[in-house]
């Protein structure tokens, strides 16, 4: 599986994200801009003493990673729609993208991938639930279709 992270904003979430992806063999992407320095303490804190064995790839843009990745599986997670990541038939080298935590997804990318948006279903008073969380769900509800195969 691969876990996006669009202009990620918070090193804290981002730390969190790797430490999941370390222990399901799981590959971190990061699309540039980034809101941190990969040298930061939070990031290296929150990901614990797993951040040096994260399978980190760092795009320059969007259009790069696009690009670098034709043909991919890519799910865009989102609140702007109302397919659930659960009705998601996932396989196994699938891409499962998040936006930046205080806007999400630009509308553009989401407009020209409508078909591949899902949402994770929760009532309507709060905007969104955290990055690291959102990520760790779909991964896992990825990871059980798979039969959790992500033995190195």
């Amino acid at each position: 599986m691969n876990i996006v992270l669009l202009n990620p904003e918070i090193p804290y979430n981002t730390g969190n994200i790797g430490r999941t992806s370390v222990l399901t063999n799981t590959k971190l992407h990061l699309i540039k801009p980034l809101g941190f320095s990969l040298d930061e303490k939070q990031l290296r804190r929150a990901g614990l003493d797993y951040w040096h064995l994260v399978d980190l790839v760092i795009w320059e843009s969007y259009e790069e990673f696009v690009e670098a990745n034709a043909g991919a599986r890519i799910f865009y997670a989102t609140t702007k729609t109302t397919q659930k990541y659960s009705d998601i038939e996932f396989k196994e080298n699938d891409f499962i993208m998040f936006g930046p935590e205080s806007r999400g997804i630009p509308e553009d990318i989401l407009n020209a991938n409508k078909e591949s948006c899902i949402t994770i279903p929760m009532i309507d008073m709060g905007r969104s639930l955290n990055l690291s969380n959102s990520a760790a769900i779909i991964l896992y509800e990825a990871l059980r279709q798979t039969d959790f195969n992500f033995k190195k």
